[in-house]
């Protein structure tokens, strides 16, 4: 009986410092990536947050990619600005442009967030290929000269299901 009541002590203790341990381990999944020609950092919360490198004709831009079949993307994108000119701003050109360009354009939510670097959300959806598509952009005030988009674009329930971490992303992004 003493050896059955030792035994079942050390398991429920085992599983204790296996379930304190269990946050830390999530947290070690954690990892940064510095973009040097855009001059950014940021922090992708899981390893299903694969980089991938695009060529183009000017420069390799760099993009990331979270699931595997029909993937949410992120892109990032620094924008030149005059000054005075606010992520609120770019979100209104944006939603014109997208109104009319867009089939199924519907627009969600323009809100103010906050992160490292501070600006506005702006979600939406439309239809391609037959398909919807959702797309989450953060722009983001680094400067009174640049303004970054934040990107996410990918079927909604997905993009739905990761808001935490797009969130997340979001935050994290500094500039270098």
């Amino acid at each position: 009986m003493t050896y059955s009541l030792s035994l079942r002590l050390l398991t429920i203790s085992l599983i204790l410092i296996s379930l304190a341990l269990l946050p830390s381990a999530a947290q070690g999944q954690q990892r940064s990536y510095t973009n040097r020609s855009l001059d950014y950092v940021l922090d992708l919360p899981s390893t299903n947050w694969r980089v991938i490198k695009v060529p183009g004709v000017a420069h390799t831009s760099t993009e990331f990619r979270y699931g595997q079949k029909s993937p949410v993307q992120l892109r990032i994108r620094r924008e030149f600005v005059d000054d005075g000119v606010s992520p609120a701003d770019l979100v209104q050109r944006k939603q014109r442009f997208d109104r009319v360009s867009l089939r199924g354009y519907v627009k969600s939510k323009v809100e103010p967030f906050e992160g490292r670097l501070s600006g506005t959300k702006y979600a939406y959806e439309y239809v391609t290929a037959g398909k919807p598509t959702a797309v989450l952009n953060y722009y983001l005030h680094a400067n009174n000269r640049f303004i970054y988009r934040v990107e996410f674009v990918g079927p909604p329930n997905k993009l739905q299901a990761i808001a935490e971490q797009t969130d997340f992303i979001a935050r994290s992004f500094r500039m270098k």
